[in-house]
């Protein structure tokens, strides 16, 4: 893992975990992502905007704030200023986990209210992570990620391939292959992959800690895991926070893709 970034070069960044179909790993990836900004050593507030799943609220360990965004299926303006305030004043990185069912109005309220750009004029690094997952939801998030990227004014995306489903390829191309990637590649900050693994060892064990809501340190730490399936979590969090060390989350503002 790469030394813990210096705190007078790191920029406090703004993390939207964003994508339209439901049950694919958004608050998994939400989870990893507030886990590995504090094992580095970065304040993190991690919030919770679904209405109907708060998936990621469950995560005891990160103290994760459920946010009522949603009033009669639109956006609560007041409540999103509130956060925005938050956003722009407290000194912080924010993880933001969003559910299926509020993807549209929330996205159409960023867009229009130039949310993004107003995090950005005020030094923030804004990063939208997106989804794409194999199996019978890969056509669906990959078109999801294609229309996020195509209005997204950020363009610091983050693509999480989820291969728990099966692999991400269509017509014997991989993810990086695919035209959705090519066209969009100049905007993609990089990709992190969350590999398919052996069902019966490193599944089961991931299954399990994410069934149990737990952070790695907590499965690592305590008495109910194995010794041997304790190392494969390691190896798990140790790929995992590997490819994020590479994307450089914490450093200066967006300048070369990493790809």
């Amino acid at each position: 893992m790469a030394e813990q970034t210096n705190q007078n070069s790191r920029v406090d960044g703004v993390h939207f975990i964003l994508q339209g179909k439901g049950g694919v790993g958004k608050s998994l990836v939400a989870s990893f992502l507030g886990q590995y900004l504090r094992t580095i050593g970065v304040a993190t507030r991690c919030i919770d905007t679904d209405p109907v799943n708060q998936t990621f609220t469950q995560y005891k360990a990160l103290e994760v704030a459920h946010l009522k965004l949603m009033v009669e299926n639109r956006i609560d303006a007041r409540a999103f200023d509130e956060l925005m305030e938050r956003m722009l004043t407290e000194s912080s990185s924010f993880v933001i986990d969003n559910g299926a069912s509020t993807f549209i109005p929330l996205w159409h309220y960023v867009v229009e209210n130039g949310v993004i750009e107003t995090l950005e004029r005020h030094g923030r690094n804004v990063f939208v992570h997106s989804v794409v997952t194999g199996g019978q939801a890969m056509l669906d998030t990959l078109s999801g990620f294609g229309d996020l990227a195509e209005k997204s004014p950020a363009q610091n995306l983050v693509v999480w391939v989820n291969e728990y489903f099966g692999p991400v390829e269509a017509a014997g191309k991989r993810f990086r292959e695919m035209k959705v990637f090519e066209q969009n590649q100049a905007r993609i900050r990089g990709v992190v992959t969350i590999p398919r693994r052996s069902a019966d060892t490193f599944g089961r064990d991931i299954d399990e800690m994410l069934r149990a809501k737990l952070t790695f340190d907590e499965a690592l730490g305590g008495r109910s895991f194995s010794i041997m399936s304790r190392q494969r979590l390691e190896m798990i969090r140790r790929d995992i926070y590997k490819q994020l060390d590479a994307l450089q989350l914490t450093g200066h503002p967006f300048g070369e893709v990493v790809a």
